[in-house]
C-alpha cells in the first residue's frame, strides 16, 4: 500500500557557487557546447540571489499537495527528489527508507512526455533505488498534460496575462504556447509534440480564443543537430512582421517559473518582441495554482483507489 508521495523534478542551484557544478551535472554525456553552458551560467547569475527558484517552487508544491491531501484525510508525507541537484533522488529515497516508507507514488513534474522529460526520470529513480539500501518501491503516476484541472490552471494563468492587453485588442492577440525544444530524433520517438499540441488546443478551447500557435524555446544542444522548431524568437519576429501589437506567451511545457522561463522568455524573448514592435505578456507557470495542486492530489487519490 502506498504510504508516501515523491515529487520528481529537474533540480537547480540554490546559490551562485553551485551554478557551474549543477550545469556540469546536466551536461554530462550530452553534446552541449561549453560556450552554451557558460551562457546559461550567466542567466542563472542574473536571477535574484544567483539561484534557481525551481527548488523553492517544487517544495512549495509539495507542501501545498500535503495540505490538500490532509484536507481529505489522506495524511501522506510528500517528499521531493531532484535529478540534477540536491536533494538528489538517492538522498531523498534514503530519507524515505529511514522514515519507514515502503511504497511511494512518484509524480514526474513534467507535463509533456519525451525521453528527456519522462523515461529519463524513471530510469534515474530506478538507478537511485539500486544504489540505496532500504529505498522504497516507486510506482509512477500517469501523465497529466490533458487533465481537465491542468488545462484549467494553465487557462487561468493565460487569462490573467491576456487581461493585460487592451480590451479592444484581446480577441485578436495571438497566444503562443511554448515548450522546451528537444532534438527532432528524440521527439519523433515520443508523444511530445502530440502532448504539446493537445494540451495547448485544450487551453485555447477553454479560453474560447481563436489565434494561437506553438513555439519552442531554450534549445541547448549542438547547432549541427536538428531540434524542434519554430523557435520562440523567430515566431515573435514573424508576428511583428504580420502587424501584431501584443502577444501572450504561455509556457505550458513548464510547471514552475524557473530560469528557462524567467530568462529565456522574460529577458531574451521580451527583447526580441520589443525589437519586433510587440508587447509580450507572459503567463505565469502553474506553480502552486490550486487547480494544479488538485491535479497532483487526484493522481494520488486515483492511485490509492486502485488499491496500490
Amino acid at each position: 500500500m502506498t504510504d508516501a508521495v515523491l515529487l520528481i523534478a529537474f533540480g537547480g542551484p540554490t546559490k551562485p557557487d553551485e551554478i557551474r557544478p549543477f550545469l556540469q551535472n546536466v551536461a554530462r554525456g550530452r553534446r552541449i557546447p561549453p560556450e552554451r553552458l557558460e551562457d546559461v551560467a550567466h542567466h542563472y547569475e542574473q536571477m535574484p540571489g544567483g539561484r534557481s527558484p525551481l527548488n523553492d517552487l517544487t517544495f512549495m508544491q509539495a507542501r501545498s499537495l500535503a495540505a490538500m491531501l490532509a484536507g481529505v484525510n489522506l495524511k501522506l508525507p510528500v517528499f521531493v527528489g531532484m535529478r540534477n541537484w540536491k536533494p538528489y533522488l538517492h538522498e531523498t529515497l534514503a530519507t524515505m527508507g529511514e522514515r519507514g516508507v515502503g511504497n511511494a507514488l512518484g509524480i514526474i513534474l513534467s507535463a509533456l512526455r519525451t525521453e528527456a522529460s519522462w523515461e529519463r526520470y524513471m530510469n534515474d529513480v530506478g538507478e537511485a533505488r539500486a544504489r540505496t539500501p532500504g529505498a522504497p518501491a516507486v510506482a509512477f503516476a500517469p501523465p497529466f498534460f490533458d487533465h481537465p484541472l491542468f488545462v484549467e490552471a494553465v487557462a487561468d494563468r493565460a487569462r490573467a496575462a491576456l487581461a493585460r492587453v487592451p480590451e479592444a485588442e484581446q480577441a485578436s492577440t495571438p497566444l503562443v504556447f511554448t515548450a522546451h525544444s528537444v532534438p527532432t530524433a528524440m521527439a519523433n520517438g515520443s508523444p511530445y509534440v502530440d502532448d504539446f499540441n493537445a494540451a495547448s488546443a485544450a487551453v485555447a478551447k477553454r479560453l474560447h480564443h481563436g489565434p494561437w500557435r506553438l513555439a519552442y524555446q531554450s534549445r541547448s544542444g549542438s547547432p549541427r543537430d536538428p531540434w524542434l522548431e519554430p523557435d520562440i524568437n523567430d515566431t515573435l519576429k514573424d508576428l511583428g512582421s504580420a502587424g501584431a501589437r501584443h502577444v501572450v506567451v504561455v509556457p505550458i511545457g513548464f510547471v514552475c517559473d524557473h530560469v528557462e522561463v524567467l530568462y529565456d522568455l522574460d529577458v531574451e524573448a521580451a527583447t526580441t518582441a520589443r525589437a519586433a514592435g510587440l508587447t509580450l505578456h507572459r503567463a505565469t507557470a502553474v506553480n502552486d495554482h490550486p487547480r494544479f495542486i488538485a491535479v497532483l492530489a487526484e493522481l494520488v487519490q486515483r492511485h490509492l483507489e486502485a488499491g496500490r
